[in-house]
């Protein structure tokens, strides 16, 4: 039996990790056969991608890419706050509508939409601004107002509201309701109460999710290529289809989405650590 002066002074030994540094070893060996097989398999035609890695059709169609993806993001954050708000409105009409739109936008595949907006002109030939059940002040042909690229971005930007809408509803529902009572015994409007004190502390539980769709709405971009938009995947296949490199133009639009990709992540994490200062110990 030890006494108290002998398990004071005996040194503690740090449990053994014997079989931590097996799988370790075992995983760098798999990555390192894979990295290798990756680098010498000449099927990869990496001198292909590094031949048409700033070609300027793909950096055309990245451009693009950039573009829907900022627009449509911008579009759909904007629209989801207000569907947000109209759907905790005590209004019924626009607790409604704001549902209804939510319900449907989530169901319906963003492909489908893609689809359904390009053939828009099939539907309506003309789009006309007016009184309801009146004529037309001003009336435009369709397939001058609907092209490619604003399909893109209407059915992207209508369908992405909706889920930022359930984002912005779950991040203002995170903020008690004590804190705006309290703002509003201060004497602050809804709106200064909304803008100062609500939706700063909401913003910790929106940042997140809002990052990961960012994400998706980068690789939902792609979609658009089955209405012939030139985005960065479909300027890579129209590269391929001229010289036959299918996998090195893959790797090539593959490469940049996950450049761009790990940019935004970036920016995510410190737009999380901004938010998050009032809460996070350095």
């Amino acid at each position: 039996m030890l006494t108290d002066e002998q398990l004071a002074s005996a040194r503690l030994l740090p449990r053994r990790q014997s079989w931590t540094w097996v799988a370790a070893v075992a995983v760098i060996l798999v990555l390192a056969n894979a990295l290798y097989s990756i680098l010498t398999n000449p099927g990869f035609g990496w001198p292909v991608v590094a031949e048409y890695f700033f070609s300027p059709q793909v950096m055309a169609g990245l451009v693009t890419t950039l573009m829907l993806t900022a627009i449509s993001m911008t579009l759909s954050l904007v629209l989801g706050i207000i569907v947000a708000v109209s759907a905790a409105s005590s209004n019924p009409v626009l607790s409604s509508v704001a549902k209804g739109y939510i319900w449907i936008f989530r169901a319906i595949p963003l492909l489908v939409q893609i689809i359904f907006w390009y053939n828009l002109a099939a539907l309506y030939p003309r789009l006309g601004l007016g009184l309801p059940f009146m004529p037309s002040f001003v009336e435009v042909d369709t397939n001058s107002v609907i092209t490619a690229i604003s399909a893109a971005i209407i059915a992207m930007s209508l369908n992405e509201g909706a889920y930022m809408a359930e984002i912005v509803r779950s991040g203002l529902n995170s903020v008690d309701s004590g804190q705006r009572e309290a703002s509003r015994a201060l004497g602050m409007s809804s709106w200064d109460s909304f803008r100062r004190i609500v939706m700063p502390q909401a913003m910790r539980v929106i940042i997140p999710p809002t990052g990961n769709e960012t994400l998706s709405m980068l690789k939902y971009t792609s979609l658009v290529s089955v209405i012939a938009l030139p985005d960065l995947l479909y300027s890579t296949q129209l590269i391929s289809s001229r010289n036959f490199e299918v996998i090195p133009m893959l790797l090539v639009a593959s490469l940049w989405y996950l450049i761009v990709s790990t940019i935004l992540m970036i920016i995510q994490s410190g737009i999380e650590r901004h938010f998050a200062r009032s809460v996070v110990r350095p």
